[in-house]
């Protein structure tokens, strides 16, 4: 992938070669059971432990000062005690200047994902016992060399792959009581060859690792919906978002089985449709050690993969985008859906990540960004429309298709459409802290 390293100088944690630089964040961290209580076992240097499935360690100035315009970056996971396929992630966290510790949980703590990988069936005891996941991660170039976002924030990365032991403990050698799960490394790997360096300075985080389904986390009831508004203080341009999702659900009929269409919309204006899979898995056969009823025994057709499945064990998950070339300043709102999503058996969910990078006049601070998740419900409706959200209710409006006013009602946080006949209607919503957002109603 890189040309020949040729000749290197030491820097505190990372090297220098003719062409690329490669900086080294975790090497060989060791994970633990996910659902146990957090470890009290040595910490490698430099890393804080989160809880056994995270780590975390800040960058340093000089490595932030070192990336190049072109970034891969490169997470290995090597088999202990867990021979089955987990979720992974990397996240950058934005902690605020000099707070030296931050739980997990801390809300000063500003966080964007910006790689999933689905961990394959692996044996320890079997070769190969790692697997490799790359991705082009360039967007954050601007990020690690943004002064103004340094200045109130020190960076982090964090590797995350959450594993339980269980059923290695009696189906691999060598794992009987044993709780470690994973090893992890993550590493970059930069050069300036080829590359346009990008000048975003805004970054909004929008959601991060966000729990949907449609029947215990959505914002329209009885649907795969997750509705968040974001306000921006100036306007941007070429703002690009960068979409991550996994369906999850493996019992009969699962989400994990049935590939279903996505929706993602800003401001009422669909930008992103697409369907997760659609590959064959063949390639990361080689890396799923452990016998599994995904893989088979033999080699499946392309036909056979892409008739079912959303991911492949032991790949890296699509990190999909859209460009806006302009937004105002003031409220958006993104509109995330799964309409054909099922759940059987009120099981599984949809894992979804969305950050927002661009260009603005005025450099953005993190901490301006607002986003605001609300629950719209019923949706189609017979009579009333509930809102639920932290922030009251200041105003809600609804208009016919053609934009005319029907109604509005001031500091209720529910409105009736009894009276109306049966179509589409709009919701303008006001909050008391200015937010302002629309939403589709179907009248039934």
């Amino acid at each position: 992938m890189y040309k020949k390293l040729l000749f290197f100088s030491f820097f505190t944690t990372h090297l220098v070669f003719a062409q690329t630089t490669m900086t080294n964040i975790i090497s060989d961290a060791v994970y633990y059971d996910g659902y146990a209580a957090t470890v009290s076992n040595p910490v490698p240097a430099g890393l804080t432990r989160l809880n056994n499935a995270r780590y975390t360690r800040k960058l340093t100035d000089a490595e932030l000062d070192a990336f190049k315009a072109k970034i891969a970056m490169r997470v290995t996971i090597a088999a202990l005690c867990d021979n089955y396929d987990r979720l992974g992630e990397v996240f950058l966290a934005m902690v605020p200047k000099n707070q030296s510790t931050y739980t997990i949980n801390d809300p000063n703590v500003k966080r964007i994902e910006v790689g999933r990988y689905i961990t394959p069936f692996m044996n320890k005891n079997r070769t190969p016992s790692e697997v490799p996941y790359t991705y082009d991660v360039s967007n954050l170039y601007s990020i690690f060399h943004d002064t103004a976002l340094r200045n109130a924030y020190d960076l982090y990365m964090e590797l995350d792959v959450f594993g339980v032991p269980y059923a290695a403990q009696t189906q691999v050698s060598g794992c009987s009581g044993r709780i470690d799960v994973f090893s992890g490394t993550l590493t970059f790997f930069s050069t300036d060859t080829g590359a346009t360096p990008t000048d975003s300075n805004s970054l909004v985080p929008i959601l991060s690792y966000n729990k949907l389904n449609n029947y215990n986390s959505t914002d329209v009831t009885g649907e795969t919906v997750r509705i968040v508004t974001f306000n921006l203080p100036n306007p941007v341009t070429n703002a690009r978002f960068f979409v991550i999702s996994t369906p999850h659900g493996a019992n009969s009929g699962g989400e994990e089985y049935i590939r279903r269409q996505n929706y993602t919309y800003i401001d009422d204006v669909q930008v992103l449709t697409y369907t997760p899979g659609g590959i064959s898995c063949e390639p990361y056969r080689v890396y799923n050690t452990q016998g599994n009823g995904i893989y088979g025994a033999s080699p499946k057709s392309f036909a056979d993969w892409t008739s079912w499945n959303n991911w492949c064990p032991g790949n890296a998950v699509p990190i999909r985008e859209f460009t806006l070339p302009n937004l105002a300043a003031g409220n958006h709102t993104l509109k995330h859906t799964v309409p054909a999503a099922v759940f059987n058996q009120q099981q599984g969910d949809v894992m979804l990540s969305v950050y927002m990078q661009g260009k603005s006049n005025i450099t953005l601070n993190v901490k301006d960004i607002r986003t605001v998740d609300v629950n719209i419900y019923p949706n189609p409706t017979s009579d009333f429309v509930n809102i639920k959200s932290k922030v009251e209710v200041n105003s809600i409006s609804i208009f016919n298709a053609e934009g005319r006013k029907l109604a509005e009602t001031y500091k209720e946080n529910r409105i009736d459409l009894s009276s109306y006949s049966t179509g589409i209607y709009f919701l303008s919503i006001v909050l008391k802290d200015g937010t302002t957002f629309k939403h589709k109603i179907i009248k039934k």
